[in-house]
Formats: C-alpha cells, sequence, structure tokens
C-alpha cells in the first residue's frame, strides 16, 4: 500500500501590473498585488474554506506579492506563515522587467516551434533554468521531510509552480514554459517515497 509523505497545495500569487504584459520580473518588493489579484486570492482562500480540509503549515516566497496573498491565506486558517527566502522567482539577470517581445527584439532572438523556448534560454547574468529547477525542487524536498503526514500551502510565483510541475512529471525545460499556471491558481501534488503525483494544476475558481 502506497503511504503518501505529504501534500502540498501550491497557490500562486494573485496578479499584479506585470501580469497582463507577462513582464519577467524577480523583484521581490515590486510590483504588490494589484485589486484583481486580491480578488483572485479572495476567490482562493473561499475556495480552500469550502473544501473544509485542515492545512497543518503555510509557507510563502519572500516576494511582497506572496506574502500579500499569504497574509490572506493565513487568515482564513488562522495561522502564521513562514517564509522561504531560498524559494524566490527565477533570477532573470538582464531580463528582468522585460516582456517576450521586448526580448525577442532586443537580443535578435530566434522564436519558433523548432527552436528552444525562450524560457529555456539562459538570460545574461541570470539563472539558467536547470538550475532554477534544481534548487526549486531542493527547497521542496526540505519541506516533504519537515511535514511528514502533513497537508500544506505553499504561496509562490508562476515559475515556481510550473518548475514544480515540471520536475513531478518528467517534463524537459524547453517545454516547461507550456505549463500553464494563471495568477489566483492552485495545484496539488502528493508526496511519496521516491516520487510524486500531480492531483490538479492550475485550478481556478470561477
Amino acid at each position: 500500500m502506497l503511504s503518501r509523505k505529504c501534500k502540498i497545495t501550491y497557490v500562486a500569487h494573485g496578479a499584479t501590473i506585470y501580469t497582463e504584459d507577462a513582464r519577467l520580473c524577480n523583484q521581490e518588493n515590486y510590483p504588490p498585488l494589484e485589486e484583481k489579484g486580491q480578488e483572485e486570492i479572495r476567490k482562493i482562500c473561499e475556495y480552500i474554506k469550502n473544501r473544509g480540509v485542515k492545512n497543518d503549515k503555510i509557507y510563502s516566497s519572500p516576494a511582497t506579492r506572496c506574502i500579500q496573498s499569504a497574509q490572506m491565506i493565513a487568515k482564513v486558517f488562522k495561522q502564521d506563515f513562514e517564509i522561504l527566502p531560498e524559494l524566490n522567482s527565477r533570477d532573470w539577470g538582464d531580463w528582468n522587467g522585460l516582456t517576450f517581445d521586448n526580448i525577442v527584439k532586443k537580443y535578435s532572438i530566434e522564436y519558433g516551434e523548432n527552436v528552444p523556448s525562450i524560457i529555456a534560454l539562459t538570460p545574461d547574468n541570470g539563472e539558467a533554468i536547470v538550475d532554477f529547477n534544481n534548487r526549486v525542487d531542493k527547497v521542496v524536498q526540505g519541506l516533504v521531510e519537515k511535514n511528514i503526514g502533513n497537508r500544506v500551502i505553499v504561496v509562490t510565483g508562476q515559475n515556481v509552480i510550473q518548475s514544480v510541475v515540471a520536475t513531478t512529471l518528467g517534463i524537459p525545460p524547453e517545454k516547461q514554459s507550456r505549463i500553464l499556471i494563471k495568477t489566483g491558481s492552485a495545484t496539488q501534488i502528493s508526496y511519496f517515497d521516491g516520487w510524486a503525483s500531480l492531483i490538479y494544476s492550475g485550478y481556478v475558481p470561477l
């Protein structure tokens, strides 16, 4: 019989002014949630509350937008949350603050079906996607070992959740950007000894 070690619900922070343009950002103190983002998290809070499932721990990435989202969720469960400094977004280096269109034009990057996705490339002065995935996985495995038998909520960025799903399903880095994770969405994964199972991904309450 399979014995689950830990179940983690990953919640993507709510929308910011960068969301609509899909602008890359690794800054921790900017941008904060905008009104739409707060509404998205309110809906996630209602969804979690209505499920009536007890969650033992709540964690958050260090970015302001994640902490603001975690504060709203923690209020529902009437408990504190812990910030994970090492679970920050990918370091975009010289691409920080740019949109994909900006990057294609500025760096004359070939973009199409038969070339690697922009996400799979390494920005100047930035973090390679393989290094990012390894960093995220190390944090997640540490959380699992720290929370044996627990249900956990982790509030973080969209690219962190993409990384977690890609690692769980064995999706290669060049295909990782095809995992759709919207702001204010929930993704749930069960962790077992040596493997994990995706329960649902990118769920957005109506």
